[in-house]
């Protein structure tokens, strides 16, 4: 009896250099289409990239464009300012200039009216204090030191046998006008003990077109008797308990 035997055939035979070639060159392929998306897209956003770069310098150039041209205005606008505020300034102080020149005319013109406003009356006021006045002793009077030099100057002076009374008129009364007149009787004092052996009491008075409550108030506690211009007169109000001051 004839035994025939059957041998089993293998599937699995290693791939051929065909097929390995073939899936590399695929791959290859493959690899290289990544490479060119990935490159594209490099390049896409590189180019994004430049124009976001573009744009924000363009921005950023323009915002300075902005700025200086702002700061130009604003420089413009200072230097503007600033010659509106010196003219301003210049034309104050023509202003002052001029008011005071008027002022100054003012304090001239009313001392220059000291005889026809003030001079009026005055005897008779102070001749109601019980003084017995019998005119007005000087107008403008002055006092000369040795070499002749005007020391100070008295616009009204009234006397008597037991006083002489000092008035000095002013447009606008001051504080320096008192501090000005406590001194002016000083020298009237020491002039009249050195000249003319004088042992009369001095007294003062403040005339003024203007009193401000608080100078008032000063004249009157240094001892002034004080005229007030009232329309076209002077009044005086004595308050009670006030002592004339004497030199």
């Amino acid at each position: 009896m004839t035994t025939t035997q059957t041998t089993g055939t293998d599937d699995s035979h290693p791939p051929s250099f065909e097929s390995v070639w073939a899936l590399m060159q695929e791959n290859a392929k493959q690899h290289a289409r990544q490479m060119e998306e990935f490159r594209k897209s490099q390049r896409e956003s590189q180019k994004e990239f430049r124009k976001s770069q573009r744009e924000s310098q363009k921005e950023f150039r323009e915002s300075q464009k902005e700025f200086r041209e702002s700061q130009r205005e604003s420089q413009r606008e200072s230097r503007e300012r600033r010659k509106e505020i010196e003219q301003m300034i210049k034309e104050n102080n023509r202003s002052i200039k001029i008011l005071n020149e008027q002022m100054g005319g003012l304090h001239n013109k009313f001392g220059e009216m000291a005889e026809h406003l003030v001079a009026p009356g005055i005897v008779e006021r102070f001749n109601i204090l019980g003084y017995h006045f019998d005119g007005i002793a000087d107008r403008g009077y002055k006092i000369l030191d040795e070499k002749r030099n005007l020391i100070a100057e008295i616009d009204i002076l009234l006397e008597n046998g037991d006083y002489i009374l000092a008035v000095e008129v002013k447009a606008d009364v001051k504080k320096n006008d008192l501090k000005h007149h406590v001194k002016r009787l000083e020298i009237l004092r020491q002039h009249r003990n050195k000249k003319h052996n004088d042992p009369r009491k001095i007294r003062g008075a403040i005339a003024g077109a203007i009193f401000f409550p608080n100078i008032k108030e000063m004249a009157l506690e240094n001892g002034f008797y004080v005229l007030e211009q009232s329309g076209d007169t002077m009044k005086m109000d004595i308050p009670e308990g006030f002592e004339p001051k004497e030199w």
